[in-house]
């Protein structure tokens, strides 16, 4: 007997409302060369706003990931967020699964929309994206916002037990789950707290994988692979954007080593911000703290100031005594 209501659908209506609301509408680009991007835009950009280009991690649609700051920041942006490739409603016939490929994409779409310069903030893959896009247009990117997104893992981290799932395969299945236990094993990693969906039954996160998981299987799981594919560090470009780099303390996906690595590779020219108390889902976890540290940064243009909540590291010698 088929369901007759669905949460995870009713949820989707509820963040449509919201993203309308805030003046976006639902667009799709049609680049002409197999791949469809869906992309939420500003339905009347101000031409004194600047532009902030939100891009979302794996997961859910850039809706669910986004809804918590969307009204925070179309006050003072031209919002542009896009549904990466294999996501939402963006899909190609091409091949390429890197991060280039899908940065490539992004910025067709932002050209397509008239879009100058921009910042951009990167959310897990997605600062993966977002810091690609950054190395390879420099001229269009002003400020950047990297949260929780291992850019400086090496291949051969895998190997040595960085991460806490070193086997690739068994990592794919945790961050694409198709079942119930493995969509609580995800949330189990991504949280510090995670919230007891033991005891939430199994119709429930069935519901959400097949709303959100069961789409694009092979392909996202080949995006996955395609990470940290013949990876070093001293192939990474360095980004000469001012950059603020967001970490959950005690990141299970991307351990906040990875953070510290980041800071180093771009020296003075990047500020670390280590969230306490939280894990991956920092946007969710620690909501307050994370929005402060965005709006401080991309508003204010200042670097926000250590808290309780969070330790900013500022130079190579802040990490070198830490």
């Amino acid at each position: 007997m088929s369901r007759c209501f669905s949460f995870t659908e009713a949820k989707n209506r509820c963040y449509i409302s919201t993203f309308t609301k805030v003046g976006l509408q639902s667009t799709t680009t049609d680049l002409k060369d197999g791949t469809v991007i869906h992309c939420w835009v500003p339905k009347s950009p101000t031409q004194s706003k600047p532009n902030l280009l939100l891009i979302h991690g794996l997961g859910a649609n850039a809706m669910w990931q986004w809804n918590d700051v969307i009204r925070r920041f179309t006050p003072y942006f031209n919002v542009y967020i896009p549904d990466l490739v294999f996501f939402g409603d963006s899909y190609t016939t091409r091949l390429d699964r890197t991060e280039s490929f899908q940065a490539e994409c992004v910025m067709r779409v932002m050209e397509a929309n008239l879009v100058g310069k921009l910042s951009l903030v990167g959310l897990s893959y997605g600062g993966f994206v977002g810091y690609s896009i950054a190395a390879e247009y420099k001229e269009v990117v002003e400020r950047v916002v990297i949260c929780c997104s291992g850019i400086c893992m090496e291949e051969k981290d895998l190997r040595e037990g960085v991460f806490t799932v070193s086997d690739l395969e068994e990592a794919a299945s945790i961050l694409v789950p198709l079942k119930p236990d493995k969509l609580r094993q995800l949330v189990g990693f991504t949280f510090y707290k995670p919230p007891p969906l033991g005891l939430i039954p199994d119709c429930f996160l069935i519901d959400f994988i097949d709303a959100m998981c069961r789409d694009y299987v092979t392909q996202k799981k080949e995006l996955i692979r395609a990470i940290p594919k013949d990876r070093k560090l001293s192939n990474v470009p360095k980004i000469t954007q001012p950059t603020l780099i967001i970490w959950g303390e005690h990141d299970r996906i991307f351990p906040v080593e990875l953070g510290y690595r980041l800071k180093r590779h771009l020296g003075d020219n990047a500020h670390l911000a280590v969230i306490n108390n939280a894990g991956h889902a920092i946007n969710m976890e620690n909501k307050k703290e994370y929005i402060k540290l965005l709006k401080s940064f991309l508003v204010d243009l200042q670097l926000p100031a250590e808290t309780t909540h969070l330790k900013i590291y500022r130079t190579t010698d802040d990490l070198t005594a830490r």
